[in-house]
């Protein structure tokens, strides 16, 4: 009688592990951004299915399970396992990725890549693990950000946008960059900015084409003024304790996901960049370049004067200018 109920909870116990098993592991992605961008469809249509039935990828977009700037903590604690997060949300606690996201440094998408390509990268990679617990997988290209504006004011020099209330995510980097290109950075979180301008709460953003148009900002400014001051991506991260807890065999396979996602959106991107001057102004704004060396000189005056550029390892600036 004893032997034939442990026969049963034997049995049990092998069902139950044998759905866990087929169900996979548990991989949950919270981002910011909506379901319906390229990289949002990249993790749906390309991540998700390329890693298979080894795992069961639940995806969460526009902060609906964590809010912006939480996610990194999030990882950490385990709540969620993966996320597409900008290099400022990890130099809250890594101020060595503050470099990445400084005006004028990453110059395109494909020096963004043979950063990350390069010993940069891998030295990246190592304080990203050693400080915050996570691996970096890729990198998502947004598109290089430009200053977009209400009001016909001209601006052409860092001066123009004095006293010019530009929105800028939370973070000292991201509300210094606004600082360096001349502007009154104001932080306003990205959900909630169409209505910020829409009321006149501020007076601009900045942002990639291809967000302006997935935002709708075009609704409610006149300009886009073309500084490419920087170069918009996110880093996707998984926890390490996760990712320490896969095989070598499950580690390629999210690494070669990661790889094929991050490439197709990229390409994504790149394709709507080029079209997208016409789409605006064929909405009624005004889309112009201004001195783009009197902000580059302006921006990295800032930057040199602030203790932001302590924190950048040494030598690495020249390494990257020189990829």
């Amino acid at each position: 009688m004893i032997h034939t109920r442990f026969k049963t909870l034997a049995a049990v116990l092998a069902l139950a592990a044998g759905a866990a098993n087929a169900q996979g592991i548990e991989l949950i992605f919270s981002d910011v951004n909506p379901a319906d961008v390229p990289r949002s469809k990249a993790m749906t249509d390309i991540f998700a299915e390329e890693i298979g039935d080894d795992f069961d990828f639940q995806p969460y977009f526009g902060a609906t399970l964590m809010k912006q700037g939480t996610e990194l903590v999030g990882l950490q604690r385990g709540n969620i396992t993966l996320a597409g997060l900008p290099p400022s949300d990890l130099a809250q606690q890594a101020p060595e990725f503050d470099i990445l996201g400084a005006a004028y440094v990453v110059r395109d998408q494909p020096h963004l890549k043979s950063i990350f390509d390069s010993p940069v990268g891998e030295e990246l990679k190592t304080i990203a693990r050693d400080k915050l617990k996570v691996e970096i997988l890729g990198t998502f290209y947004y598109g290089t950000r430009h200053v977009n504006l209400k009001g016909d004011a001209d601006i052409q020099t860092p001066e123009d946008l004095s006293g010019v209330k530009l929105r800028m995510p939370g973070g000292e980097s991201w509300q210094f960059l606004g600082k360096s290109l001349g502007a009154n950075p104001v932080p306003i979180p990205y959900t909630e900015l169409y209505t910020a301008l829409q009321s006149g709460v501020v007076d601009g953003q900045d942002n990639p084409l291809p967000n302006d148009k997935a935002m709708k900002f075009y609704e409610v400014t006149d300009q886009i003024v073309l500084t490419g001051h920087n170069v918009g991506f996110g880093i996707l991260l998984i926890s390490s304790r996760v990712w320490d807890d896969l095989t070598e065999d499950q580690q390629a396979k999210l690494q070669a996901a990661a790889d094929k996602a991050t490439a197709w959106s990229d390409e994504q991107y790149l394709a709507q960049e080029a079209e997208l001057v016409e789409f605006f102004e064929g909405e009624g704004l005004k889309v112009y370049t201004p001195d783009v060396a009197a902000f580059q000189s302006y921006a990295q005056e800032q930057y040199l004067a602030s203790p932001l550029s302590e924190s950048w390892p040494e030598g690495m600036v020249e390494q990257i200018n020189g990829l």
